[in-house]
């Protein structure tokens, strides 16, 4: 059986698709081919139950007729937006895909009236494959770091990791609530991020081991992997110490973890927790981000209370 699993856009939500990937292969014996963004293949090529990624930046007609060769048996869509239907329907091959629940996600970010399934996507993406005979397994996310990959040599043997990136503005942790929660850890805090994030990174006064913009996402990985936990905000990196079984605690900006987009350990017992100003009457104010704060006031994050978090780390990391 051959599959093609699709979903283009972001990091972590190509990682929140390693779940669906691991449990095709292992319980199908399917031969899986994944379609993709072609910035995804940087880091993704290390799956070891992926047989081949298609990665792309532009969609064009060889690509088409390249697809419309591998003769696929089922096209699991885990995007569902028109072009991935648009490829379906040249294809001409059964597909399966999952709820959105765009409707409820509007209907929460503009009159706050919550009709979101209690529910991750990980397990929405399981009942819609589940008429394949595929199930969750329970083993929560993947993600592969490479042999190759190095941890960096100026590292202390324990340290807390500082996740500052983040797809939006409105998710990303402001420098001076960084500061604080640096000044009141008692260990070494290591500063991660892409180079979109490193004004805030040398804006940070605080004691700290700055790495942002140094490292790519799999050395970025692999320094998650060897810390105590992780502090993050609704980012590709809480998806990726999902997938890594670390620790860690989550400041939700402007989107929320009713969403279904929280960290994801499947049933494994990994502590985390999560951190958001609930009473705000303007979150969330969109189910993705803005460039900045549509209010002017940023509430949902200089509101944060980072005696709360630094109190958390301690907890973690000395039960």
């Amino acid at each position: 059986m051959k599959i093609l699993i699709i979903r283009f856009s972001s990091i972590g939500d190509v990682v929140l698709c390693s779940a669906i990937i691991r449990a095709a292969k292992l319980q199908l014996g399917a031969e899986i081919h994944f379609l993709t963004k072609a910035f995804n293949k940087s880091w993704l090529y290390s799956n070891k139950y992926i047989d081949r990624i298609i990665a792309f930046d532009v969609f064009d007609q060889k690509l088409s007729d390249s697809l419309k060769q591998e003769d696929y048996d089922q096209v699991i869509d885990l995007h569902k937006n028109l072009r991935s239907q648009r490829i379906i329907r040249s294809l001409r091959v059964k597909s399966l895909h999952f709820d959105k629940v765009n409707i409820q996600k509007w209907l929460m970010v503009n009159f706050k009236v919550n009709r979101l399934p209690n529910k991750h996507i990980v397990d929405r993406y399981f009942e819609a494959v589940s008429r394949l005979g595929i199930s969750n397994d329970g083993k929560g996310l993947d993600f592969f770091i490479d042999p190759q990959v190095k941890l960096p040599d100026d590292l202390p043997k324990k340290y807390v990791v500082l996740s500052l990136g983040a797809s939006f503005q409105t998710k990303r942790i402001p420098g001076s609530i960084i500061e604080e929660i640096i000044e009141g850890v008692k260990v070494p805090v290591v500063l991660i991020g892409g180079k979109d994030v490193i004004e805030i990174g040398d804006s940070v006064q605080a004691q700290c081991i700055n790495m942002v913009g140094a490292l790519s996402i799999q050395e970025s990985a692999k320094v998650i992997a060897h810390g105590q936990l992780l502090i993050t905000s609704d980012s590709a990196m809480l998806h990726i110490a999902s997938a890594l079984k670390k620790p860690q605690l989550v400041i939700w900006g402007n989107t929320i973890p009713a969403f279904g987009m929280g960290p994801y350990y499947g049933g494994q017992e990994v502590s985390f927790k999560s951190f958001e100003i609930g009473e705000l009457n303007c979150r969330p104010c969109s189910k993705l981000g803005y460039s900045a704060c549509p209010k002017g006031h940023f509430k949902c994050m200089m509101q944060q209370d980072t005696k709360a978090v630094i109190s958390a780390v301690h907890e973690l990391i000395h039960p």
